[in-house]
């Protein structure tokens, strides 16, 4: 495991505890400039800039928190355990003045940068609207994004409502639009995944390198009572990008009544997004999501969902043999 370096001046800093201080400017040198001792003030918009920088600082370091949002929610919470966890600290999920000191030790970028808005970014087609049923999705060319704000917010791992939040009165349509966004990779991992745990109860998924290590952590959503996950030890058979989804009436999703196979084309908003990572369990996978916000939050079909920007990390990782768990 990475050891980490705690420097004596940045332990003095934050040992002064929260403090009460007024809303913060919710702009990118606010947030960038932010730090623990601000932990406990948001932002007018209701956003916390200090976990802002955190969720940033984790989907760096592979804890994902799945859409960073700057709110205190389930996944926030789930990365930090993780962090905590894997740094042999009390894994309570709660951001304190070592975690914050350790997040941001190996850290030199700003969590939030300025990014120009250019052509491939307008490249399209954008769909008017996502079918509510899987039916009406399969005479689609595409299950494209809805707009270009939704594309730039998966782009750089954000909600939304952040990316419109730290961009007030700005057009997502425009190249050439300079806009603020989070300073996350989108580069392929350089690091291997030996062993895939998937932990049911907790509804998230680890990833370990040939040594044992943990090297990511994913928030999942992992079956439903209708259609539960496996159990057992499996393997990794195959990993698709832009997969095209087959639906078959064996299946019996609820809310899908059609009574022959159909195929919905690639896309992001594709049932299964943008990656399908196939096991050994016949008809179940890891794969992306169309909802990024819900992933954890709600159930799946059985099988193992993530946002599109995690399941992309968790594919350029895995071999076909990678050994997967399930627990819990």
């Amino acid at each position: 495991m990475v050891k980490w370096i705690v420097a004596l001046a940045a332990l003095a800093f934050c040992a002064g505890g929260i403090s009460s201080a007024s809303a913060l400017d919710l702009d990118m040198e606010a947030v960038n400039a932010s730090n623990f001792q601000q932990s406990s003030s948001k932002s007018a918009k209701g956003v916390n800039p200090v976990l802002i920088k955190a969720q940033v600082l984790l989907d760096r370091a592979g804890f994902s928190p799945g859409e960073i949002d700057g709110r205190a929610g389930e996944n926030n919470r789930k990365a930090i355990e993780a962090f905590e966890a894997a740094h042999g600290l009390k894994a309570d999920g709660e951001l304190n003045a070592e975690i914050w000191t350790r997040l941001a030790a190996d850290s030199t970028e700003p969590v939030l940068t300025e990014y120009t808005i250019d052509e491939k970014d307008m490249k399209g087609p954008f769909l008017k609207k996502v079918p509510a049923k899987m039916e009406d999705m399969k005479d689609l060319d595409r299950l494209g994004y809805k707009s270009p704000l939704e594309a730039l917010a998966e782009k750089f791992h954000m909600s939304e409502d952040l990316l419109k939040a730290l961009n007030p009165g700005k057009s997502f349509d425009k190249p050439g639009q300079s806009i603020v966004v989070a300073n996350v990779s989108n580069t392929a991992a350089d690091r291997k995944v030996k062993r895939i745990e998937i932990d049911k109860s907790q509804r998230v998924l680890r990833a370990f390198d040939q040594q044992g290590d943990l090297i990511a952590v994913f928030p999942a959503s992992i079956g439903s009572a209708e259609k539960p996950a496996p159990s057992g030890t499996f393997k990794v058979t195959a990993v698709s990008r832009n997969p095209t989804y087959r639906y078959d009436p064996a299946y019996a999703f609820k809310g899908v009544h059609a009574k022959r196979p159909f195929t919905i084309k690639p896309g992001p908003n594709n049932p299964v997004g943008v990656v399908w990572i196939s096991l050994s369990a016949k008809g179940y996978g890891i794969h992306g999501t169309p909802e990024p916000g819900k992933v954890s939050k709600t159930m799946s079909h059985g099988c193992i969902r993530l946002t599109n920007w995690d399941a992309s990390k968790l594919a350029d990782m895995v071999d076909k043999g990678t050994v997967v768990e399930f627990v819990g």
